[in-house]
């Protein structure tokens, strides 16, 4: 049997409180907490590998949020595994320090997750607006008839690199418009195929601050389409 883990916490009476809540596994295995000097993780047993099914998802983060009441928690992603309890503690034992740091450093903030994608009327109608010149070949067009097919294919290609350019220009904007209501961010990898996708760590006191940002800025640029998810355990900002 191998030991499932959640997450790594200081060590607390209070993660007991996490220990209460359902874990993963059919049936649900208990949930325990393994202490180890400073530190405690977060854990219960699994006799096979698991795969990602709502019911599992839904109690990782449950156990995940109930120790967050106790403080700060390092949180894995679903499907950590360990080989045992010992091989947990010796981890603990050897990185505790590391870990001690990181839960400082997340402490009393949350992750916010957020994700752009262009409006494709939206974002014509931005390009467009941007550009004269590329307005006025439109609108040429447009008055010729429709013009040649050689001339709708160059058209074509400019409005292509046009919102290839505002696609760049609206990642970094994203992210400097919201970085300063949040203590750090991490893009996403790239490869997600949206305009941007970036979590952002923000102080829980800041939160409305940092949502207000968000609806100023969407309302600032209609030919994006954002999607805010939080607050959530810091995936984004633990190693």
């Amino acid at each position: 049997m191998s030991t499932y883990v959640y997450g790594i916490a200081r060590n607390s009476p209070a993660l007991e409180r996490a220990s209460r809540t359902p874990g993963v596994g059919d049936p649900p295995r208990p949930v325990r907490v393994l202490s180890h000097g400073r530190l405690a993780a977060l854990v219960s047993d699994v006799t096979e590998e698991l795969r990602p099914k709502r019911r599992d998802l839904l109690a990782h983060q449950n156990v995940l949020t109930e120790a967050g009441t106790a403080g700060a928690v390092l949180p894995l992603r679903f499907g950590g595994m360990s080989p045992d309890d010992e091989a947990v503690a010796a981890v603990l034992a050897e990185r505790e320090d590391h870990y001690l740091e990181r839960l400082q450093a997340i402490d009393g903030k949350d992750e916010f997750n957020v994700k752009a994608d262009h409006d494709e009327e939206a974002v014509l109608h931005r390009v467009l607006a941007d550009d004269p010149e590329l307005r006025a070949m439109g609108l040429a067009q447009q008055a010729a008839g429709g013009g040649s097919q050689q001339d709708k294919m160059r058209l074509g290609e400019l409005i292509v690199e046009a919102v290839r350019q505002r696609e760049e220009l609206d990642r970094t904007e994203v992210q400097r418009a919201l970085e300063g209501a949040a203590v750090d961010s991490a893009p996403a990898p790239d490869g997600s195929g949206r305009v941007a996708n970036v979590s952002y760590l923000v102080e829980r006191d800041r939160a409305e601050e940092f949502l207000t940002a968000v609806s100023a800025f969407q309302q600032a640029n209609p030919q994006l389409r954002l999607q805010v998810n939080g607050p959530l355990p810091p995936y984004s900002f633990v190693e």
